[in-house]
Order: C-alpha cells, then sequence, then structure tokens
C-alpha cells in the first residue's frame, strides 16, 4: 500500500497502449497513493526502448498505475506484489476487466518476503514503496544480490520529494531523474545483474 496523499483521484488513466485511455477505478483504500500521471508518462517514455517483450515487477502495486501502464505498453509479464488483500483482490479485477491475465500475475503478500525467497528474474521493477516505512534500503540491499536481475536491468524507485534519494549500491547508476510535488523518482541501471 502506498503512503497517502491527499486528493489521490478516484480513477487511474492508462496513458498509453493497447489500454490507452481507460480509467481504471482506484480501490478506497486509506493512503493509497497513485503516481501521477506526469511522472508515469515521463518514465515510461523513457522506458518505452526495453518495455516491449520485457519481464516486470511491481513490488508494492497498490493502484496498479506502474504494473498496469507497463503491460499496456508491451510488457511479456508483469508480476504484481501487493500485502493489502483487499488491494490485490481489486488488483486481480482490473486485470480481469482489461482482459490482461496472461501478461499480469498478482501475488498477494509482504514485498520485502517475496525479495527474499525471489524466484524469477526481471528486466524491470517498480519500487513504489509506502514514504513513510523506509522500505527502499531493504529493497535494494535484496535486489543487489544475485538471482532476481537480469544483465542490464532498470529499477525505478520512487521516494518522497522532500526527503533525499536512497544510497545505491556499486554497479548501479542513475539514468534519469524525474518528479512532481511530492514525488521524486529515479531510474536506476543495473550494471552486470
Amino acid at each position: 500500500m502506498k503512503g497517502a496523499r491527499r486528493g489521490a483521484p478516484g480513477r487511474v488513466r492508462i496513458i498509453a497502449g493497447r489500454w490507452r485511455g481507460r480509467r481504471l477505478p482506484v480501490a478506497a483504500v486509506p493512503g493509497l497513493r497513485p503516481t501521477p500521471d506526469r511522472v508515469r508518462e515521463t518514465l515510461f517514455n523513457w522506458l518505452q526502448p526495453v518495455l516491449p517483450g520485457a519481464v516486470c515487477l511491481d513490488l508494492f502495486a497498490g493502484s496498479g498505475a506502474l504494473g498496469l501502464e507497463a503491460a499496456s505498453r508491451g510488457a511479456r509479464r508483469v508480476v504484481m506484489v501487493e500485502r493489502d488483500p483487499r488491494l490485490a483482490g481489486h488488483l486481480r479485477r482490473q486485470a480481469q476487466s482489461l482482459g490482461a491475465e496472461d501478461a499480469v500475475e498478482v501475488r498477494s503478500g509482504d514485498g520485502l518476503a517475496y525479495l527474499a525467497r525471489c524466484d524469477e528474474t526481471f528486466d524491470l521493477v517498480f519500487l513504489d514503496p509506502p514514504y513513510r516505512l523506509d522500505l527502499l534500503p531493504g529493497c535494494i540491499a535484496r535486489l543487489s544480490r544475485p538471482g532476481c536481475l537480469r544483465p542490464g536491468a532498470r529499477i525505478y524507485l520512487e521516494h518522497a520529494g522532500d526527503a533525499p534519494a536512497p544510497d545505491l549500491p556499486q554497479g548501479w547508476s542513475v539514468l534519469r531523474r524525474t518528479g512532481a510535488g511530492a514525488v521524486a523518482g529515479l531510474l536506476v541501471a543495473v550494471d552486470g545483474a
């Protein structure tokens, strides 16, 4: 589940791809914070060359905005992990309404626990945890171990705009930075994962 943001929209819009323009309802869960359209549009413009056929992980799926956008734009497979069972059920219904069951798998459970037993390698990982829980350092530590990332993987890390960017391990380099209002994000490349 995401950290709180005032005025969170009741719908999230798929910006481009197969489901372009579709507006999907956001579950009525306190504190849910979808990544803003402007940030998503910028991020996915950067990712477009590597998205077709990619295997993606949306670790703190929340509203599903990042994972569903990736699937819409041609990701071969998107694993969405969400610990709140209500949100996980909502995400399954969203994927079903889009006819995306072939590309989207929703798993209920804790994001850090998922990374501890990672049984699949990913080309792209979205890390947008609840800001107040300070989960990025633990996620980065687990992802920096062999086994979860393919060579040349990309990671999008989102954090509160008024907080410093997380420290990155050796071999991870910032490709781009984005932000809007209370949100800041980094697109990171992982060398030789």
